[in-house]
């Protein structure tokens, strides 16, 4: 049993949590990253460069001196207000109403965001800042909980003064610029440094070469070409903050390659992203347009947004930013596709003017955060009822539609693009809800999308869950090509799909040495146990776990590494220290269980099990509680051992393996009828398990039933022919 939960330690990197690590993204109204449209091929805008030089502390302030336009329009941006120091004349009534709102509280400091809220900054010991839950409405005047409803508990990582709401680890980087956060885990302290408030000129543009801006010097001669920058260094300049993801270093600086920095969170985990690829919970937008077919055409940012004022480049109100490419017979885009000329009202069957007639309305549909942040969609999908009555994903039509009902909506939308709708798109949910729910048909149907998908952060996200489907063996083939694919997030999909397996080495071992630090760093983890020490790839492993070591997910990661290199002791150490921070998180606490089992205390680990079950509740919790069951049941202490069982079954009562660990208990209990009734139901649920009849089958014979015996071992037979115990069974009962 020690084995096997050894095994269990080399898992991937794991979502420990189901919230986003900072909801303070709404402080930014992200129209610098899009809205809508595609990217054409026209007279383009001068682009400023992104090149980085040597760096040179430099504030907005010195880049008006000679951009004294662009700074106007970009000093009243929610980028320039994401972050300030609170003003007491300017804040005095919102000061005067936090005092009422949350009269425990500290005086804030300093302001988080513009609108459509702003949340002060309550200072904290260790050099913290935390977000207070009372978030201030400028529109409405007044305070409101950016939880909402939700019941955050004080020593819950996700409540307002814990690790996850804390603004030096979750939210400055995007709010701040030149911003440092300077965590040293031998204090549990921060010594965080900034060079302005706000997303300013050098976040965005880099630091200038010295020189740059000396008035004294004159200026090149001869004339100012446009720059005209690389179209995906620009959008990856904005995807940091405008995606949700994984930080890989702290050293992004503007055009430097993303996946050398980020790991962008892609449609795997259910809950952050609906099947289709619509947003759910906080996603901040590039990644959909990733996903988009417009993205993979070559929509950038900049193709519907100006880069200094975030406003969108021409109006929505009346499509005319979309039909700046779709207007027929359709433009050719960056990607060198010629966008679908669209004729709005013979497409949208509305009138002019209406809801139903606009593109944004129904291609980017809205979603409601932190209570008052509106974000449109920017993954630009058709909307269909029919799969949001059979997978629950929202559709626009319904939302104007509500009093006809969803079958009235389904058969308006089929009249009118019944053949359009039944496309990939809904291939691609149905596919993507299967392998989440783990259904046996799930590989079969993510195989036969790989096989001409042509997005690449689509193939990815069909090789991230793949691993552990039933069937996923047949993948091998497809994964294996993966791992040379030209995109680094579908290369670092291929190595997760092989890590742990018995080939991991030598597949994987080449990927230690990829020109891209998020494959190079999925292969490190894939292979931590053999890796060299000192080596310069366990050097920029070491680097990265280190990096979010004030997060209790950081804690784990570590605990997990030493764990798979053998160090029990010191994984138990930080996965101890990862608990405290957040006690109420499933993952941890059953990583926790799994170190303990291996080093051989399974009371203690199955205490840490059966509370991961407690916390993770129906459907996810199960396989913790048979854990538990089975840590107490190896460590004698069989009346928890029961609990443990029982409780799996309570959380699933499909939960076969742990009904047939309790039947076994019970059987060995002497309480027959029990364990009878127990191994049958196992037998019922899971007939394809021979050992499960076989069970029954020397259960009954004990209590004497013969017949039931004979029928019971029959039955085991029919499964498996080759069984000898059943053979022996039936020998008994002649």
């Amino acid at each position: 049993m020690r084995c096997a939960f050894r095994l269990l330690m080399s898992f991937s990197f794991l979502s420990v949590h189901g919230r986003t690590f900072c909801g303070l993204m709404a402080g930014l109204s992200l129209p610098l990253l899009l809205t809508a449209v595609a990217g054409c091929l026209r007279a383009e805008r001068p682009l400023a460069s992104l090149e980085v030089a040597q760096a040179v502390a430099q504030t907005s302030q010195s880049c008006r001196e000679c951009h004294l336009e662009i700074h106007a329009a970009w000093s009243p941006t929610d980028h320039a207000q994401a972050n300030r120091s609170i003003d007491p004349v300017r804040d005095a009534e919102a000061l005067r109403l936090f005092a009422l709102a949350a009269p425990d509280s500290a005086r804030p400091e300093l302001v988080l965001g513009q609108k459509p809220s702003w949340q002060p900054l309550v200072s904290a010991p260790g050099g913290r800042w935390q977000p207070h839950e009372q978030a201030f409405d400028p529109a409405k005047r007044e305070f409101f909980n950016v939880f909402g409803e939700e019941n955050r508990r004080a020593g819950e990582w996700g409540h307002w003064t814990g690790r996850g709401m804390n603004w030096n680890s979750m939210c400055a980087h995007c709010h701040m610029t030149g911003y440092q956060r300077r965590y040293d885990p031998a204090t549990d302290s921060y010594a965080s440094t900034w060079v302005e408030h706000g997303v300013g000129c050098i976040q965005c543009h880099g630091p200038t070469a010295p020189g740059h801006g000396d008035k004294n010097k004159p200026p090149p001669a001869g004339p100012k070409p446009p720059f005209h920058g690389d179209r995906t260094k620009m959008m990856q300049t904005c995807a940091p903050c405008h995606a949700r993801n994984e930080k890989l270093t702290e050293d992004f600086q503007p055009g430097d390659n993303y996946h050398d920095h980020y790991r962008v969170t892609l449609p795997v985990e259910p809950g952050i992203y609906y099947p289709d690829g619509q947003q759910r919970d906080e996603d901040f937008n590039w990644t959909s347009v990733l996903l988009s077919r417009m993205g993979h055409a070559g929509v950038t940012c900049l193709d519907c947004h100006d880069p200094h004022t975030t406003k969108t480049i021409l109006p929505t109100s009346d499509n005319q930013l979309c039909q700046q490419c779709h207007t027929p017979p359709g433009r050719v885009m960056t990607g060198g596709i010629r966008a679908t000329p669209i004729d709005p009202l013979a497409h949208s069957r509305h009138q002019p003017g209406s809801a139903g007639n606009s593109c944004v309305a129904c291609h980017m549909p809205v979603t409601t955060y932190m209570q008052r942040s509106p974000r449109h969609d920017h993954g630009w999908l058709k909307p269909d009822p029919l799969l949001t009555k059979e997978l629950g994903i929202p559709n626009a039509c319904s939302k104007c539609h509500e009093k006809e009902g969803l079958d009235w909506v389904i058969a308006k939308a089929d009249e009118w693009h019944g053949p359009k709708l039944d496309s990939r798109q809904r291939a691609r949910a149905r596919a993507v809800a299967a392998a989440q729910a783990g259904n046996t048909e799930a590989a079969e149907r993510l195989l036969a999308l790989l096989h001409d998908e042509d997005i690449p952060v689509w193939r990815a996200t069909y090789l991230s869950l793949l691993p552990g489907l039933p069937d996923a063996t047949a993948a091998l083939p497809v994964a294996e090509a993966a791992l040379s694919a030209a995109d680094p997030m579908e290369r670092a999909a291929a190595v997760r799909f092989f890590s742990g397996q018995a080939e991991a080495s030598r597949r994987l071992t080449p990927l230690l040495a990829d020109p891209v630090r998020l494959v190079r760093l999925d292969a490190a983890w894939a292979l931590s146990g053999e890796l060299p020490p000192g080596s310069a790839i366990r050097r920029e492993l070491d680097g990265y776990l280190k990096l979010t070591l004030d997060q209790p997910a950081g804690r784990l990661r570590l605990g997990q590494d030493l764990a798979n290199r053998g160090d029990l002791t010191g994984a138990e150490r930080e996965i101890t220290r990862a608990v405290e921070w957040d006690p109420y998180s499933a993952g941890i606490r059953d990583s926790q269980g799994m170190v303990l089992a291996g080093l051989g205390r399974l009371t203690e680990a199955g205490n840490a099990f059966y509370r991961a079950a407690e916390l993770a509740g129906s459907g996810p919790g199960a396989p913790m509680a048979l854990r538990a069951g089975l840590a107490f049941a190896e460590g004698s202490r069989l009346a928890e051992a029961e609990s443990g069982f029982r409780l799996a079954i309570r959380l699933d009562p499909q939960a076969h393996r742990a009904r047939y660990n309790l039947g076994l208990l019970l059987a060995q209990a002497n309480r027959l009828p029990e364990a009878a009734l127990e191994l049958r139901s196992a037998a019922d649920t899971a007939p394809g398990e021979a050992d499960y009849p076989f069970a029954l089958a020397t259960v009954l014979l004990r209590q004497g039933d013969r017949q039931g015996a004979s029928t019971a071992a029959e039955r085991t037979l029919r499964i498996d022919p080759a069984h000898a115990g059943a053979r022996q069974v039936i020998q008994e009962v002649r």
